[in-house]
C-alpha cells in the first residue's frame, strides 16, 4: 500500500514538473516571436480595437505588444526554471483565464481571423487557438495546484535578480527589433524569396466552402420553406419549369472552411492612372529598389536626402527605383515636393505594405522576382555599398 502511495505521488509530481516545464516553453515562445517583431503585435492589437469599436486604443497598442510580450517570456521563463514559482503560477492563471475565454468569444465571431498568439511563426485559426488555449489552461491548472510542493533552489534575491535580467532583456530585445527589421523573419517577403512561386495556387488546392440558404414559397400549401444551396442546385423539383416552389430570398453566404491560400496572394502594384505593373516588376531583369511607406504622412523622413541619393545613382546605373504607398495621390505629391522626392509612387495595399518590411519606410531590393536585401530605414546603407554586396554579382 505505501509502495501504491509513493509511486501515485512519484507520478502526480511529474506530473506537475512536465506540466509546468511544458506551459513554461509555450510560454517562452510565445512571447519571444511577439518581441521579435513587436510592430507586427501593434498592428494585431490595433486590428483587436477596431473590431472591438475601440479605436481610441490604438495610441496605446505599441506598448501593449512591449507588455504582452514582456509578460509572456518572464511567466514562462519562470515557470521552465522554476524561479519565484508561486508568482509565476498565479501570473500563468490569470493569464489564462482571461484569454481563455477571450479566444472562444473570437472563435464564435471571428472579428479577427488571426490571433496572433504565436506572432507570424505559427499562424492558428480563432479554433485552434482556443483547443490550444483549454490544453494550457488544463496543464497550468496543475501546474498551480502543486506550486506550493516545488522547492526553490535559488535564493529570494537571487532569483529577482535573474527576473530583472530577464525582463530588461526581452524589452531592449523588443526595442531592437522595433528599431531596425525583426532578427527573425517568418513573414512570406523574407530575404532570398522569389515572389512569384508564393502567389501560386496548386491546381488540386481545395477552395473556399460556403453555406447558403434559398428562401421559397410553395405556391400550392402557401407556405415557405428553406433550403440549402447545394441541395436546392441539385433538385430542379426547386426550380425546374413545372416547380411549384417560387424563389424569394437568399442569405448571405457563409464561410465553413476556407480554401487553399498561397502565402502571398494580394501583391500588387498600381500607378495612380489605375495600371498594373506587378508582372512588369517581377519580371524585370534590372535592379529593382521598392521604397515601401505604407502611409507616406508618417514616413520617416530622417534619412530622406540618403534615399534620394539611392534614387539618383540606380537611375544613372539603368536600374529601377519606385515607391509603394497606400496613401492618396494629394498627399503623395504634397510629400514628393516637401522632400524633393523625384521618385514615381505607385499604390499597394497598407497591409500588403506593412507585410513586405517592418518599417515605414523601408527599402527592398528586388531582382528577377526576387527579393535579394531589405532594410529598415535606420539601416539604409550608401548606394556604393549596396553596389558592391549586391548590383556587381
Amino acid at each position: 500500500m505505501e509502495k501504491m502511495k509513493s509511486a501515485k505521488q512519484k507520478f502526480v509530481r511529474l506530473t506537475a514538473v512536465i506540466s509546468r516545464i511544458i506551459v513554461g516553453a509555450v510560454f517562452i515562445f510565445s512571447g519571444f516571436v511577439k518581441a521579435v517583431d513587436p510592430l507586427g503585435s501593434n498592428y494585431k492589437f490595433i486590428d483587436y480595437f477596431d473590431a472591438f469599436n475601440m479605436p481610441w486604443l490604438n495610441t496605446f497598442a505599441l506598448v501593449l505588444a512591449f507588455i504582452l510580450s514582456g509578460l509572456e517570456f518572464l511567466i514562462g521563463a519562470c515557470l521552465f526554471f522554476s524561479i519565484q514559482n508561486k508568482l509565476a503560477n498565479w501570473g500563468a492563471l490569470l493569464f489564462m483565464l482571461v484569454f481563455t475565454p477571450l479566444t472562444l468569444w473570437l472563435a464564435l465571431t471571428n472579428p479577427v481571423h488571426d490571433c496572433g498568439c504565436f506572432g507570424d511563426a505559427v499562424i492558428l485559426t480563432n479554433w485552434q487557438t482556443f483547443y490550444k488555449n483549454i490544453f494550457i489552461l488544463i496543464l497550468v491548472i496543475i501546474s498551480f495546484l502543486y506550486r506550493k510542493k516545488f522547492k526553490a533552489w535559488l535564493r529570494p534575491k537571487t532569483g529577482w535578480i535573474i527576473i530583472g535580467a530577464v525582463a530588461i532583456f526581452i524589452t531592449v530585445f523588443s526595442y531592437y527589433n522595433l528599431e531596425h527589421l525583426p532578427v527573425i523573419d517568418f513573414r512570406p517577403y523574407k530575404t532570398g524569396t522569389y515572389i512569384p512561386d508564393k502567389m501560386i495556387i496548386p491546381k488540386d488546392a481545395p477552395a473556399d466552402e460556403y453555406e447558403q440558404y434559398f428562401t421559397l414559397l410553395d405556391t400550392v400549401a402557401g407556405k415557405e420553406i428553406t433550403v440549402e444551396s447545394k441541395i436546392y442546385t441539385k433538385d430542379s423539383t426547386y426550380w425546374g419549369k413545372t416547380s411549384k416552389y417560387k424563389y424569394l430570398s437568399s442569405s448571405e453566404p457563409r464561410l465553413l472552411k476556407q480554401g487553399y491560400v498561397p502565402p502571398i496572394h494580394d501583391f500588387s502594384i498600381t500607378s495612380l492612372a489605375g495600371d498594373d505593373i506587378t508582372d512588369a516588376v517581377l519580371t524585370d531583369t534590372s535592379y529593382y529598389f521598392l521604397l515601401v511607406a505604407y502611409d507616406i504622412n508618417k514616413s520617416r523622413t530622417d534619412n530622406q536626402m540618403l534615399i534620394n541619393d539611392i534614387y539618383n545613382q540606380a537611375i544613372k546605373d539603368g536600374n529601377k527605383f519606385i515607391c509603394m504607398t497606400s496613401s492618396s495621390e494629394t498627399e503623395i505629391n504634397s510629400f514628393k515636393q516637401a522632400n524633393n522626392a523625384r521618385y514615381e509612387c505607385y499604390l499597394t495595399d497598407p497591409i500588403t505594405l506593412k507585410t513586405i518590411v517592418r518599417a515605414n519606410p523601408g527599402l527592398v531590393l528586388l531582382h528577377k522576382g526576387t527579393i535579394l536585401a531589405k532594410w529598415h530605414s535606420n539601416d539604409i546603407p550608401a548606394y556604393d555599398e549596396i553596389k558592391k554586396l549586391y548590383l556587381t554579382k
